[in-house]
């Protein structure tokens, strides 16, 4: 499992790297998403994100990530969902 956390300045870089990361996992809060998947598949994304992404980033951005194991425990409080939702304008 990885946790990604993230703070980039650019917002079209920052949605892209969102949908990005939407694609493999659950957004958590705002800027962090869990992605579970397999070791295969979660060493692709790290690669994916120092490939695709990683030359775009500014010096003011931040990245981080996570590498969790099934030992790691993590407590929630609350029950916010933070998933982003369509907005239908008619």
């Amino acid at each position: 499992m990885l946790i990604v956390s993230y703070d980039i300045s650019d917002t079209k870089l920052r949605t892209e790297f969102s949908k990005y990361l939407s694609k493999f996992g659950y957004r958590l809060q705002y800027s962090i998403f869990e992605i579970r998947n397999s070791a295969r598949v979660l060493a692709i994304i790290e690669s994916e994100i120092k490939g695709r992404f990683e030359k775009r980033f500014s010096q003011r951005d931040s990245i981080m990530i996570f590498s969790m194991s099934k030992q790691c425990k993590i407590t929630h409080y609350g029950y916010a969902l933070n998933d982003d939702t369509d907005l239908i304008v008619l």
